[in-house]
């Protein structure tokens, strides 16, 4: 994927919909009994956005020039 212009504005974005996806209102949606393939709700939201959350910035980052 080619990256065109400055990397800085699509960190900033990443960091608050890293915010938003791990502040109290979403946190509390997926607070609950229900378990996706036998792990709690909560969990498996936690680690599927966070992984999510890598990839976009993995997406974004440039790689390193040798």
């Amino acid at each position: 994927m080619k990256n065109e212009g400055p990397v800085a504005p699509r960190l900033v974005a990443l960091f608050c919909a890293g915010v938003l996806a791990f502040g109290y209102p979403l946190l509390a949606l997926f607070n609950l009994p229900a378990t996706v393939l036998g792990v709690p709700a909560l969990y498996a939201y936690l680690f599927g956005a966070w992984a999510v959350l890598i990839g976009l910035i993995a997406a974004v980052v440039p790689p390193p020039r040798n």
